[in-house]
């Protein structure tokens, strides 16, 4: 099939965890019951309980609930079992570690248990050495230097570059009556990653690269994991191998440059010690960094869009403070105006994490709230789980992005009652970039169109790897002017 072919059809069509069963189906799903065991006997004189869980159907485990329901399913577990638990899940036991205190332990990790080898599991063949996967000191290493390529002067350049993409591109959807509008953000967000990390002009090979990040992240919750032909697993190898070749060929001319891009600032990056990455480190990055930075902007920006079309006052309120600033491209200084946004893109952070499952794996053995956890162990902390806490969050479902304002700050209820970026010392390093690029886009969309979804309509996630919209979020899209 041509690419513009496999491209229609990813878009139209949803996997198949995602497709429409009855209710009926669904509830059985969710609801099915399997022997509840002991993960491993706490040693003896310890004082610590066992975790209790359950593995689910064989070998595929609860892979299948956790793909299809998301959210709700994270919510059943705690439930049903508190805050540590385990399942089964990609032939792994997997320890669930959901609520705010149970992931405060692991992400302070305060007895360096808690190892980044629980996201090898699922991506170390497609995003090898990235920032994310590395670990203790070699990790502490590698972010020193790469800061320097997120100080603030750094990030002022980016919008500075981000902003005319921004605008062009969303102006560019004039005449789009009904678009999914997923779909165009990802491809958006897409140009502002080449744009700002690489100096690269809007289009250029886009569509090669975007398919290539597309099946390096899916294939990391492949159920069969070997490089079948036509399978997520082949599709992510193939994926990495197109980048490693991209970027391995631009990283002369970029060694030799002065850019104000990211892939020449990492290049260039020194930390306090004149340190600096090799040529491998250089790519690896890239690639992670790009895959993190345009997918995570896409799937906050379409949760955005969503709540304020189902919340036109929201959506009027924050156009007004946009329309306020005028004609210029917005700088940092500007951006800092729009609270209203601020406001909405918290709430819509907290409705929708984008990455809704932080994988990690013990190195020693350890404890989370007085439960045994033998090393070896794969961990998941769960930031859905925090965000939809009663305990923490005033009617938790309910959008209600005034919860973020002075005098209530619901955030501050606990360290990790709101963790979109992670939290420790591999919170999220551009989630400042990523904040300011989506407040940007959404200026850009706010002050060009208004937009709207039907009456009764609610958006369904699919949970194959990061959330996306299972119909590309069609929404009714009208110029301003």
């Amino acid at each position: 099939m041509t690419s513009a072919v496999v491209r229609a059809f990813r878009e139209r069509v949803p996997p198949l965890t995602a497709i429409p069963l009855p209710r009926a189906v669904d509830r059985r799903l969710m609801d099915q019951r399997w022997p509840v065991r002991e993960l491993a006997t706490p040693p003896a004189g310890s004082g610590l309980s066992p975790i209790v869980g359950d593995a689910g159907a064989p070998i595929v485990g609860h892979a299948i609930e956790s793909m299809r329901f998301g959210l709700d399913f994270a919510l059943h577990r705690f439930e049903k079992y508190g805050p540590v638990s385990w399942m089964g899940a990609f032939g792994q036991r997997i320890v669930v570690l959901a609520g705010p205190d149970a992931t405060q332990t692991a992400l302070v990790n305060k007895d360096k248990a808690f190892s980044q080898e629980g996201w090898q599991f699922f991506i170390e063949r497609f995003f090898h050495r990235g920032l994310m996967l590395l670990d203790f000191e070699e990790h502490h290493l590698h972010r020193r230097i790469m800061q320097e390529a997120f100080t603030r002067d750094k990030l002022a350049g980016y919008m500075r570059q981000a902003a005319p993409v921004l605008r062009s591109g969303v102006a560019a959807w004039a005449g789009a009556d009904r678009p999914r509008l997923y779909w165009l953000l990802k491809r958006l967000t897409l140009d502002v990653a080449s744009r700002v990390f690489m100096d690269m002009p809007p289009g250029t090979d886009a569509d090669a690269i975007n398919r290539a990040f597309v099946g390096t992240v899916r294939a990391a919750t492949a159920l069969v994991r070997v490089p079948v032909p036509g399978g997520r697993w082949a599709a992510g190898l193939h994926g990495r191998r197109v980048l490693e070749r991209y970027f391995a060929e631009k990283l002369p001319s970029k060694r030799r440059s002065e850019g104000a891009d990211l892939f020449s600032a990492l290049c260039h990056a020194r930390g306090d010690d004149g340190a600096e990455f090799t040529d491998d480190d250089v790519v690896n990055h890239m690639i992670f960094l790009m895959m993190a930075a345009h997918d995570t902007a896409t799937i906050t920006s379409s949760a955005v869009a969503y709540h304020l079309a189902k919340h036109p006052s929201w959506q009027e309120r924050a156009r007004e403070e946009s329309l306020a600033l005028g004609d210029e491209l917005p700088d940092l200084a500007a951006l800092e105006k729009l609270t209203t946004l601020d406001l909405v893109i918290k709430e819509a952070l907290r409705l929708t994490a984008p990455v809704p499952s932080l994988p990690r794996k013990t190195v020693k053995d350890t404890e989370v709230l007085g439960h045994y956890i033998p090393a070896g162990t794969m961990c998941s902390v769960s930031p859905n789980t925090n965000h939809y806490s009663p305990d923490h969050w005033t009617n938790p479902r309910a959008f209600d992005p005034e919860r973020f304002a002075e005098g209530r700050r619901e955030d501050k209820s606990h360290r990790f009652a709101w963790m979109p970026f992670g939290g420790g010392a591999h919170k999220c390093i551009g989630m400042h970039f990523g904040n300011n690029e989506v407040k940007l886009l959404m200026h850009e969309m706010l002050r060009t169109y208004r937009w709207s979804v039907p009456e009764g309509y609610r958006i369904k996630w699919d949970y194959v790897s990061l959330p996306v919209p299972v119909d590309g979020l069609t929404v009714r899209l009208q110029r301003l002017r």
